[in-house]
């Protein structure tokens, strides 16, 4: 099986120059969420203010990536992020005002909302550039860079949020939030910097047309696979605490998470450095079936100890999963809108973990932890039918592995060139 390697990838002209200031960048959005529940309950000492802004960043990230993503895409990244940067700044600033001011907790979540609407996707902009950067003669080598996509990922949301809980914990709730903004910022008007890696301008490019659109069968069942995914993450943070609350070892939590973040780092990683023969979504129904049996082992575990061990396997098949998810959207969708299907996907998965919160919460009332970890079985389980029904809608045409097939975006550009005749 031939080996791949992060090395070439990151040497390649531009390459680095766009990946490290996205993953800067990355860190201070995986912390703005918890930052802004910090300052909220620190000023107020309410959580339900706390919740409620928390709960209006949420929503308005999620509808607002994919329109933030349109104009990326429309108009270039270079074009949009400062001034989308800009107003994010600007937007937390007012919460912040009107934390300090008492306001009210209808005006403290609108101020989330405008924060949340603003968040900077530059997820989904440093992948679309690996796209445009490899797609010409390299298509091979775009699972090796999704998948330092997603341990680039895993690694902001493991940092971020521990950073913000201890300066939160240290008494500074604000410079949790400042340094949260201030990394968000930096990073995202480093990428702006760098044109020479940015994609063209959809409006620069042929007249729209039905290819470029989202609303099809493949994009559909990814979005389902987001979603379920999304489900996932919710209800295990939920079940988990849950859990080692149960058996008198809140302590516990902490590790847990840990050992199973980490054990997805390595696991994507490690991923990306084989270049599998198989098709994606044949990895991809693997995969979800085997977070499937490692969901439903949760249901078996009987004390941390043993949740941890469980916890291991599920968290090592997250990033894999996130990396075909993407490698499948690329090959997808029309480049034109590939930011757009990248920030729609994200949003599915946000929606998911926010519904799961309240589904595995009324699940824990009623049964225990066990009927949290019901919860994530099922949406593994939802996920594992997805991925076979839709194998032939995400399997490519010859039944080949989507690596030795020619590029789509070349196909599209193929087909633009011949109707232009």
């Amino acid at each position: 099986m031939p080996t791949a390697n992060y090395r070439p990838l990151l040497r390649t002209p531009g390459a680095a120059a766009f990946f490290l200031p996205a993953s800067l960048g990355r860190v201070g959005v995986a912390m703005t969420g918890l930052s802004l529940v910090w300052l909220v309950h620190s000023r107020t000492g309410s959580f339900l203010a706390a919740g409620l802004v928390s709960a209006a960043f949420a929503v308005a990230e999620a509808l607002g990536a994919p329109q933030l993503a349109r104009l990326a895409d429309r108009f270039g990244q270079t074009r949009i992020l400062p001034p989308a940067l800009l107003a994010h700044a600007l937007a937390v600033a007012v919460l912040a005002c009107l934390v300090a001011a008492g306001a009210c907790d209808v005006l403290l979540a609108l101020g989330g909302a405008l924060a949340g609407a603003s968040v900077p996707q530059l997820g989904a902009m440093s992948a679309t550039r690996w796209a445009a950067l490899l797609r010409p003669g390299r298509a091979a080598e775009l699972p090796t860079a999704f998948a330092l996509e997603s341990v680039s990922n895993a690694v902001a949301y493991l940092v971020g949020p521990a950073l913000v809980s201890a300066l939160a914990a240290a008494g500074h709730p604000v410079a949790g939030t400042v340094l949260a903004v201030s990394l968000s910022v930096a990073g995202g008007l480093l990428l702006a910097a760098q044109r020479g890696s940015a994609p063209a301008p959809a409006a620069r490019s042929a007249p729209h047309s039905r290819s470029r659109s989202l609303l099809r069968g493949d994009v559909f069942v990814l979005m389902g696979l987001n979603l379920a995914i999304g489900v996932y993450f919710g209800a295990m943070q939920v079940s988990v605490t849950a859990f080692v609350v149960e058996h008198r070892a809140p302590g516990a939590a902490a590790p847990i998470f840990a050992v199973s973040n980490c054990s997805g780092l390595l696991a994507g990683w490690l991923y990306g450095l084989r270049r599998w023969r198989a098709a994606p979504a044949v990895h991809l129904l693997i995969a979800t079936g085997a977070l499937t049996l490692g969901t439903w082992l949760l249901l078996t575990a009987v004390s941390p100890f043993g949740l941890g061990w469980v916890a291991v396997l599920t968290g090592a098949t997250i990033p894999p999963l996130l990396t075909l998810l993407s490698q499948l959207t690329e090959s997808a969708v029309h480049p034109s809108v590939l930011t757009q299907a990248f920030s729609w996907l994200g949003s599915a998965s946000a929606a998911g973990s926010a519904g799961a919160a309240a589904v595995s919460g009324w699940a824990i009332d009623a049964l225990g932890s066990r009927g949290g970890f019901a919860v994530t079985a099922a949406a593994a389980t939802a996920m594992t039918l997805q991925s076979l029904a839709g194998l032939r809608l995400l399997h490519p045409p010859t039944g080949r592995s989507t690596r030795t097939q020619p590029a789509p975006q070349a196909r599209w550009r193929s087909r633009t060139r011949n109707s232009s005749r």
